[in-house]
């Protein structure tokens, strides 16, 4: 395909935005949400309707004049709208993809390679209002993190507001570990195993999930992010550094009972390498463990 100015600098962009490669795309199905990405969820949903309004009120050239102006009404943090017609051709926009605002941009790909536009151009056709999810560079951090975007079909024009999933924390992993030791106290191993291993259970949020290992086989009893790895023996692996993390948590477990552990580990919600901390805490036979990353 012979490629022209305009196809050129849709590629080279998003290049530029998803320069950092990812093995694969989060999915459109419902995930479970924490506390501060709800609240992130509200503010996108305040300001789509906001945006929505402004747009059948005023018009489409004045909404989109007010879209496009970077110290305007409708940039609130992190969150902006922007605007796409049916053709996928991208009509206002106030962050990174500002540049290509006139430009088709249906087949503009994630850090993934998925086809994030066609997906909210496709599904706004389907249905008036929606959402995808997606990989996109966050400024905050100038790192590629998981970002829905919230989509509204109003008359020929499709709006979208953005959130990014926020990461986890100390205080979140030790509030999971709390819940999850409470679990196995109060309903049993099997109840709790299963519950710990539901990707779309209250165990799994962004980028945290509970995980339990056997203190005298090694083996996986519940893994949130990894359910197949259920019934391995984890002694011997060790991180990218060389660490025996999984070792030292079964020493410290039996040693101490509780404790944490520093390493570095591949992260599910952005699928990088990172440095992460996991909080144990021993429970009869096994360990219960939440990590959580470091920012940088």
């Amino acid at each position: 395909m012979k490629l022209n100015h305009r196809n050129l600098l849709i590629l080279s962009l998003g290049a530029a935005i998803c320069a950092s490669p990812l093995a694969h795309s989060a999915t459109d199905g419902t995930q479970a949400k924490g506390s501060v990405e709800r609240s992130h969820a509200r503010q996108a949903n305040a300001l789509l309707d906001r945006a929505a309004a402004h747009l059948q009120q005023a018009g489409p050239e004045q909404a989109l004049a007010a879209f496009n102006d970077r110290n305007g009404d409708f940039v609130d943090g992190q969150h902006y709208v922007f605007v796409l017609d049916t053709a996928g051709t991208m009509l206002a926009s106030n962050g990174a993809s500002r540049a290509l605002v006139g430009l088709n941009v249906m087949d503009l790909k994630d850090a993934a390679g998925k086809p994030f536009i066609r997906a909210i151009v496709e599904g706004a056709k389907a249905t008036q209002n929606g959402q995808v999810e997606y990989h996109w560079l966050n400024p905050t951090d100038n790192k590629v993190e998981n970002k829905t975007s919230l989509y509204r079909k109003v008359g020929d024009q499709i709006l979208a507001v953005g959130y990014y999933i926020p990461r986890s924390s100390a205080e979140h992993a030790q509030k999971m570990l709390d819940e999850a030791v409470a679990l196995v106290k109060r309903s049993g191993d099997k109840a709790a195993y299963q519950a710990f291993n539901d990707p779309q259970g209250r165990f799994v949020t962004n980028d945290e999930y509970v995980f339990a290992i056997g203190l005298e086989d090694g083996k996986y009893r519940a893994s949130g992010a990894s359910p197949n790895l259920v019934g391995v023996d984890v002694r011997e692996i060790t991180d990218a550094a060389g660490t025996p993390l999984f070792k030292q948590m079964i020493e410290l477990a039996k040693d101490k009972g509780i404790g944490s552990v520093d390493y570095v580990w591949r992260n599910p919600a952005t699928n990088a390498v990172e440095k992460k901390h996991t909080l144990i805490r021993r429970v009869d036979d096994v360990l219960l463990g939440v990590g959580y990353y470091s920012p940088n």
